[in-house]
């Protein structure tokens, strides 16, 4: 039985899920790895990542810069890790407050689960839609490394 608590999110969390034909590990390593997180951590072909930082233990902090390509907006997405358990979960708040669950199925394909609780300012199918779309770009730069 799992004796770590699972982060409670608000009611209007939304959910996306990506199946991934990989071994756990290499999933896990490129959920974390900076240098892996440029490549696949975007949701449009216009947007980049040009800064990751990543610090995966309770307590840590990460940092992901991403903006438009042509360099006319950008914004920091940030937080703090609130759980993390190898290969399986991880929790996470950012620093607007908004909370994050995300769930990794053991084995070979590899099922990411990632719930979010969304922001007030974009319209939530958007918000779910650029979730998809970042998980779907992590299976397709997996799946080719």
């Amino acid at each position: 039985m799992n004796q770590h608590p699972i982060m409670k999110l608000k009611d209007n969390a939304q959910t996306a899920t990506v199946e991934i034909n990989s071994p756990i590990e290499k999933v896990w390593e490129m959920w974390h790895n900076p240098a892996d997180i440029l490549h696949w951590n975007t949701f449009s072909p216009d947007w980049h990542t040009s800064h990751a930082e990543n610090d995966p233990q309770p307590g840590g902090r990460f940092l992901f810069v991403i903006g438009l390509k042509d360099g006319s907006f950008s914004f920091n997405f940030e937080g703090t890790y609130k759980e993390v358990i190898p290969n399986q979960l991880l929790t996470y708040t950012l620093d607007d407050g908004r909370s994050s669950v995300i769930k990794f199925s053991a084995g070979n394909p590899v099922t990411i689960t990632e719930s979010f609780e969304p922001q007030d300012s974009d319209p939530i199918e958007y918000q779910k839609g650029a979730c998809q779309a970042v998980l779907n770009n992590l299976k397709a730069y997996t799946e080719r490394k």
